[in-house]
């Protein structure tokens, strides 16, 4: 036993690249998706609609978790998922220059967002398993961190990619190919380097104690019910799905306005531009206002510090109404309006996280904890879908002003929930 820990690679030799692959098919399904069917022409209806449809795998993976689990080992299933990615990614990139690009890339990012999800599942369990407790800690900034800096890579900078490859070639289709090939590589090049480098942690065994397949999903369906019976389910289910309510709504629409003509209500940015103020200023905004959020609730626990940063999640999409009623062209001064909006909403974001800690505290705590992912994704999903077809009908000044109106319901569900005094708090000096 000591000689095979002894000759099991460092957790810095898998940990990072794992969880940066576990971030870009995520960061290509939600957001990328949305700003190649903007360059390429498709309308904020049907973008809203048919991207928001892509969360649906997020929404119920908690229920076919048991089957990665019984189904050989979660080592196997990563490197087979990541395999599956890539290919996935080569379709899309094969399917651009087609006349039918929108429904196939469509049919293959849903079949990449389902590869995606299982993949969360398989990583997740295979990080509990190879780690033992207190390397789990140590390591959980940086599997955070190297998800975010997939998700800066992608939307800022496979962003500015597409862009530059536009100026250089004339053509948003070619621009667009070459950067899905260029993932293709990568995906396929960390599928391999996972294969030969991540641990074979003794734990991670085919069924997990589980020998039939009905006993595991029993198991599974007993443990999922129990969170239904929790005290207040109704309340905590609001929550979990209005809190996001407005943000649901903005984030489907925001690209597309940075995108979109001046004479339609936007900003007309350049592609290159929006990957430098949205997908890398923007998200290091958020970056650091969650580490900020993580500390405060750390400081003064959850219960003081839900009320102050709902609001600084909320308030700051007032920068949305601004941008719309002034639609400047100075790439620094719409990037320091976007940081200002996320960097909010990284703190805001902490409170939401701290509660699903706090509604999955107990004996199945990870399993309950994915059913919160999930009613999370749904509370992001559902709105999405509409958000397109009301922009449209009301223009991107009065869909901001709305998506301050819709702010009510997260506030009026945040006021039912209970926290207890403490929970959360760094009681150690």
């Amino acid at each position: 036993m000591s000689a095979t820990r002894s000759a099991a690679p460092t957790p810095w030799a898998w940990i990072p690249t794992l969880y940066f692959a576990q971030g870009i098919p995520y960061v290509v399904v939600m957001t990328l998706s949305v700003i190649m069917y903007k360059n390429m022409g498709v309308n904020n209806t049907d973008i809203a609609l048919y991207t928001s449809w892509l969360y649906l795998p997020w929404v119920i993976k908690p229920l076919w978790s048991p089957l990665i689990e019984l189904f050989s080992t979660k080592r196997v299933w990563i490197v087979a998922l990541q395999f599956a990615v890539g290919a996935s990614l080569a379709c899309v990139a094969l399917t651009i220059p087609g006349p039918g690009y929108f429904k196939m890339t469509l049919a293959v990012f849903w079949l990449m967002a389902f590869a995606s999800a299982s993949h969360d599942i398989a990583a997740d369990g295979f990080y509990m398993l190879a780690l033992p407790e207190h390397s789990q800690a140590a390591f959980v900034g940086v599997r955070s961190t190297f998800y975010r800096l997939a998700n800066i890579g992608g939307q800022g900078g496979l962003v500015y990619l597409a862009g530059e490859l536009q100026e250089r070639t004339g053509s948003m289709q070619t621009a667009w190919t070459i950067v899905f090939w260029v993932l293709t590589a990568l995906f396929v090049a960390m599928a391999l380097y996972h294969w030969l480098v991540l641990p074979k942690p003794a734990a991670d065994v085919r069924g997990a104690g589980h020998t039939k397949l009905a006993d595991l999903v029993g198991d599974f369906f007993k443990v999922f019910a129990e969170f239904f019976k929790r005290p207040g389910i109704l309340v905590i289910l609001g929550f979990l799905l209005l809190y996001r309510f407005p943000e649901a709504q903005l984030l489907k629409l925001a690209t597309p306005f940075l995108l979109d003509k001046t004479e339609l209500g936007g900003l007309g940015l350049s592609t290159k531009a929006v990957g430098i103020a949205y997908g890398t200023v923007g998200l290091t905004a958020l970056t650091l206002g969650g580490l900020l959020g993580g500390w405060i609730i750390s400081r003064v626990g959850p219960k003081r510090a839900l009320w102050p940063l709902i609001l600084l999640m909320h308030v700051p999409n007032a920068v949305f109404v601004l941008l719309a009623m002034a639609q400047p062209q100075d790439v620094v001064i719409v990037s320091t309006a976007l940081a200002v909006e996320q960097f909010g909403y990284g703190l805001g974001f902490t409170a939401y996280l701290m509660y699903m800690i706090l509604v999955s505290d107990g004996l199945h705590k990870t399993a309950h904890y994915a059913i919160c992912t999930g009613f999370m994704a749904l509370g992001m999903m559902l709105p999405g879908m509409w958000s397109g077809w009301l922009q449209q009908q009301l223009g991107y000044l009065p869909f901001f002003v709305w998506v301050l109106v819709a702010t009510i319901p997260s506030f009026a569900v945040a006021a039912l929930i209970k926290v207890p005094d403490g929970f959360g708090k760094k009681t150690a000096p």
